[in-house]
């Protein structure tokens, strides 16, 4: 194993982020960056990009979740969320089960 320790180039600085992103587009990031000692970054604050879409829902189903959201103190369309969420990971492993 070789335990000889590369030199990198130091990273430089960028007046803006499109400058920035043009560099690492051209440039091999291993010459800047040893990635033998990354570590996973986690961002736990990190606000997922949302979409807005309109959607058709029966008024009793959409009352119904008006209740339930009530019962819980969330806004209804938070709930909304929430239930997609998990029934799309649901579906996710069903789906991941069906082809293994």
């Amino acid at each position: 194993m070789n335990t000889k320790k590369k030199k990198l180039l130091p990273i430089p600085k960028f007046k803006t982020e499109d400058e920035e992103r043009e560099f690492w587009a051209k440039e091999d990031s291993s010459k800047y960056i040893d990635w033998n000692t990354a570590q996973r970054a986690v961002f736990p604050n990190l606000k997922y990009s949302t979409e807005s879409i309109s959607i058709r829902i029966p008024s009793s189903i959409l009352n119904r979740i008006k209740a339930m959201a009530n019962e819980r103190d969330v806004p209804y369309q938070s709930l909304i969320k929430m239930i997609l969420a998990d029934r799309v990971e649901e579906e996710m492993r069903k789906y991941a089960a069906k082809k293994a």
